[in-house]
């Protein structure tokens, strides 16, 4: 029987060779053994995001040999302030199959929001504690210390968040590159650019990277996973894979392996807006520099100019990433860009983000991951209508088109874009040996 006492994180456990609860439930969700799952996790190669307070928490790995997981962000803003909308957005999310939420609040009280999404939610919760820093201390970004944002970093923790998104490794000599290279849209990560701002003004360095020894304490202690922030992700495709991108990744990779040295879980977050032909590269390059540590991508986003459709941009470049090894899509929305976004928004764009991780899946080769679709290849051949619902991303959506456009007669054999003339129709018959009407 397992003792709590004996280790302090999931990592540490795994390389104890204890297998805990959490294990557990991974390996069986992912069809493998609780061995299989505890070396990788020892690796750092997969982590299972699980804060010691968040109880009700049903336990997921993140890994590139595992399911690619997705996560919906939520949070209210100064404009939209409305917390129960946004729980509804929670509620929605977990339903339709979202792996993770973060909270990404900028305004108001977040603390009690926060709590009550460990108290409910039984998905992973990440958030960036640099955003709450202003609004906690209610005072403006330069009059706060390093030690206010390692504190809030601490609160949330305690809270019992799973994974917290720190943006460690842009440093001073950031400051220069961004000045140096005249990129095109300068740095677009808002924590990022927040870090920024602070060392402009105070002329400190970077209290996450200066002081990342003492947060590694903080999540030890609450097994928190670190997820590191690309505070340089390119925020346009002429910015990809540039100087600022690589070497922000060649620090990741360095406090990646600090983080393991304390047995502290990581994942590596990554671009932004990438061309599709190098996207590849880029998911090998992170894999080299980072030790194999699962890869967090938002998006990435494969072209500029679709605002109102970058949950599909995203979709396809989350395919193609994940099929490459990145391990965890950031849902992107039709409101990305725009407008924070409302409820059918989430809903696109964890559809859009379930379809990429899925096609993904298939084209790595995740062992069980085409049998839905096999089962779907077999509705369809019999016009079994109902089961093809029951293998549908949106049942419901798929469900409302076809009863909203009925064919005129023999509802259960043909659609209304072939009707008798449907291949499958035809076939079947043929088949059988049967007279095939079409007039």
């Amino acid at each position: 029987m397992e003792n709590i006492q004996n280790y302090t994180t999931q990592m540490d456990a795994a390389r104890k060779g204890i297998i805990t609860e959490e294990i557990k439930a991974v390996a069986k969700s992912e069809r493998l053994s609780s061995q299989e799952v505890c070396k990788l996790l020892a690796e750092g190669k997969v982590v299972i995001c699980a804060n010691k307070k968040h109880k009700c928490l049903k336990a997921q790995g993140i890994g590139s040999t595992l399911r690619t997981k997705i996560n919906a962000n939520i949070g209210i803003s100064r404009d939209c302030k409305d917390y129960n909308i946004e729980m509804q957005k929670v509620l929605s999310a977990v339903e339709l199959g979202a792996d993770a939420i973060m909270d990404l609040s900028s305004h108001g009280n977040t603390q009690p929001f926060r709590q009550k999404l460990v108290e409910e939610c039984p998905v992973m919760i990440g958030t960036v504690p640099v955003y709450d820093a202003v609004i906690h201390y209610q005072r403006d970004l330069a009059t706060l210390t390093a030690k206010d944002f390692i504190d809030v970093v601490k609160l949330h923790a305690e809270d019992g968040v799973d994974f917290v998104t720190l943006h460690c490794g842009i440093t001073r000599k950031t400051l220069e590159q961004i000045k140096k290279h005249k990129r095109k849209m300068n740095i677009v990560s808002r924590g990022g650019s927040l870090i920024f701002a602070w060392m402009s003004m105070t002329g400190q360095e970077n209290p996450f990277y200066e002081y990342f020894d003492e947060i590694l304490e903080i999540c030890e202690k609450h097994d928190v996973t670190i997820s590191l922030g690309d505070a340089c992700r390119p925020g346009c495709l002429a910015d990809a894979t540039d100087v600022c991108q690589i070497e922000e990744l060649v620090r990741l990779g360095e406090l990646t392996k600090r983080a393991w040295a304390h047995n502290v879980q990581v994942m590596v977050e990554g671009p932004g807006h990438v061309p599709l032909n190098q996207i590849a590269a880029n998911m090998e390059v992170q894999k080299t520099l980072c030790s194999g540590a699962p890869f967090y991508v938002l998006g990435p986003l494969v072209t500029d100019i679709a605002p109102g459709y970058d949950h599909i941009t995203a979709a396809i470049g989350g395919a193609l990433a994940a099929a490459n090894g990145a391990a965890f899509l950031c849902y992107v929305t039709p409101a990305e860009h725009l407008a924070l976004p409302n409820l059918e928004d989430v809903k696109n764009g964890i559809i859009a983000s379930k379809i990429a991780a899925h096609a993904a899946d298939i084209a790595k080769g995740i062992p069980y991951a085409r049998e839905i679709d096999d089962k779907m290849a077999d509705a369809r051949r019999k016009l079994d209508w109902e089961a093809q619902f029951d293998c549908a991303l949106d049942a419901e959506r798929a469900r409302e088109i076809r009863d909203s456009r009925l064919p005129e007669d023999d509802h259960s054999d043909t659609c209304s874009m072939c009707g008798k003339f449907c291949a499958v129709r035809s076939m079947n018959k043929a088949l059988k040996g049967e007279m095939i009407d079409i007039l």
